[in-house]
């Protein structure tokens, strides 16, 4: 319970005593803070002036090679906002290697399989390399963030990625490309869940899902960008190599902006570096804001009784905080779920596959590498109202997308059980249509992929949380990728699309509607108590507001 939460029930508790027919329904900040100050005889303006007075002083004291560690550009705008969008901005280009290294192998397997004289098995591990190097990257991710922070993590990811872009690009031989796709996705998943956490814990409530989801936005705009560069070079006499050698581009662009941003505050306040943390808050939050200054006492408080708690456990204890506390295990077993409903359902083995799976309704192998674009399209364009509207709606209005990506897989397993050559049209016009809604709708619902377990965990399991998350969505990702060929030979791909991803992604509608909670517009501590709630609690709070919103439309 947050510490604004305590001083609440504490002034409620005091009043029902005294009162016991009245409630407190006063939630403004300054009632808040005059609260806290008689509760815990607790003084705000002394606090925050010995905050600045040691924050002034780090500043001043700091040494060319601290300053050189440190590696920011710092920069300070009036308007705290625009530092959060930058560090949302520059961070969630991280998106762009992903998205690209994703689906530029669909178009450069073509060519790359004549080249390097690839059979099936050899091109099923090139393409599912890669989220299996990223399992690797995001079980490194906690002990790297954990010891050098979220935002050198991702600058280390960037290193991963240029090595097995380079290495890529000058393969001899599949073991070469093998070694290159799995470097590579160590990188992938160094950034992945590093991502989601840096964003989350820099951003204010109000933008947290906003600038987490254009993680996701970013990933869907590299796999329009990996099919254009597809497009580009198809033709191109060794074209395969620059299109799995252009993340040397992307990674070069995210390493740069990374010099222009801070690292976490909330990572340096687990370390107990508050000084520094109140530096980078400053920069981030306008501190004549009450609510800012709440926010900073609240993680402050947090990082505090988790160092308490962890100086009386033992190393082994402290890593099984999140099996052994129900409000762990919940937020990790939400978390897992949600992101498997959505790599159970095929996306992956369909980005990396779509050339191949287009030429099966009637087209060249040339026209189906630009016709990708269009599933690559339909993802982006289904990011953006997430972007724009997932903090106004909602988590669970963009979790309920899943219902419009299962009718996209209804409709492209329709297509192929169709007869090619005597309804052409109907299955080119059913296949395109279920395409668009299927990566449409899931380019929404990927948005909470990032945003949901990145707010989800507390301060001490977020990193271990995150990466057992982000482990399972890329165990998924290579699991489905490698055996793709296999199951569409023993499913046919009807069977496949619409009995096993379909079926999946039917499920899912049913756990969605009953377990996913709603975190918009609370802050990272807020959240704690949600997940304090058993999961039948909350099954029955969302049966009972949906029956509510019935009625109210009803009326």
């Amino acid at each position: 319970m947050s510490i604004l939460e305590k001083a609440e029930d504490s002034q409620q508790s005091i009043l029902n005593d005294e009162h016991p027919s009245i409630e407190v329904h006063n939630d403004s900040t300054t009632d808040k803070i005059l609260n806290l100050e008689k509760e815990y005889n607790f003084n705000f303006e002394s606090e925050f002036e010995e905050l600045e007075i040691a924050a002034a002083n780090l500043k001043q004291n700091r040494n060319f090679f601290q300053r050189l560690l440190n590696l920011e550009y710092e920069l300070n705008f009036q308007n705290k906002k625009y530092m959060a969008y930058l560090v949302g901005f520059i961070a969630s280009i991280a998106g762009l290697l992903s998205g690209v290294d994703q689906s530029i192998i669909s178009g450069a397997q073509i060519t790359m399989r004549e080249t390097l004289q690839l059979s099936d098995d050899q091109m099923s591990l090139v393409i599912s390399l890669m989220p299996l190097g990223a399992v690797l990257g995001s079980i490194l991710m906690t002990p790297m963030n954990e010891y050098v922070g979220r935002r050198a993590t991702i600058i280390i990811s960037c290193i991963w990625y240029t090595v097995g872009a380079g290495l890529a690009a000058g393969a001899r031989s599949h073991h070469m490309m093998y070694a290159a796709r799995f470097l590579i996705g160590v990188g992938v998943g160094l950034e992945g869940a590093s991502v989601g956490v840096y964003i989350s814990e820099c951003s204010p409530p109000h933008l947290r899902g906003n600038l987490v989801s254009l993680y996701q936005f970013n990933i869907a705009l590299g796999e329009v960008l990996g099919y254009a560069i597809a497009a580009i070079f198809y033709d191109v006499h060794g074209g395969w190599r620059f299109m799995v050698g252009s993340s040397l581009v992307f990674s070069t662009l995210l390493l740069v902006g990374l010099f222009f941003v801070p690292e976490s505050p909330r990572f340096l306040v687990h370390k107990g570096n508050n000084a520094a943390a109140y530096l980078v808050w400053k920069r981030l939050r306008d501190m004549n804001e009450k609510e800012s200054q709440l926010e900073f006492l609240e993680m402050k408080q947090a990082a505090t009784e988790e160092r308490e708690r962890s100086a009386n456990e033992s190393t082994l204890k402290s890593f099984t905080e999140l099996f052994r506390y129900a409000r762990n295990r919940r937020a990790l077993v939400y978390s897992v779920v949600m992101i498997s409903l959505g790599q159970l359902t095929g996306v992956n083995a369909v980005m990396s596959n779509l050339s191949t799976l287009i030429s099966k309704v009637g087209f060249s192998t040339k026209n189906a590498v630009f016709m990708s674009l269009v599933g690559g399209g339909s993802l982006l364009v289904g990011t953006i109202p997430a972007i724009l509207w997932m903090d106004k709606y909602g988590r669970r209005t963009w979790g309920m997308n899943i219902v419009g990506f299962f009718i996209g897989l209804v409709l492209v397993g329709a297509a192929y059980a169709l007869d090619l050559d005597t309804h052409l049209k109907t299955v080119e016009g059913l296949y395109f249509t279920g395409l668009v809604l299927y990566m449409g709708f899931f380019g929404s619902y990927a948005c909470l992929t990032w945003v949901v377990p990145a707010e989800s965990f507390d301060l001490k399991t977020r990193s271990i949380g995150m990466t057992i998350a982000s482990a399972f969505l890329y165990l998924w990702n290579f699991t489905v990728t490698y055996c793709f060929t296999k199951m569409k030979n023993a499913f046919t791909l009807t069977g496949l699309t619409l009995g096993f991803y379909g079926g999946i992604a039917f499920l899912g509608i049913i756990y969605q509607f009953l377990f996913m909670p709603e975190t918009k517009g609370k802050t990272l501590e807020e959240i704690d108590d949600i997940f304090s709630k058993s999961s039948f609690i909350i099954a029955k709070e969302n049966i009972r507001n949906f029956n509510n919103w019935i009625t109210k439309k009803r009326n």
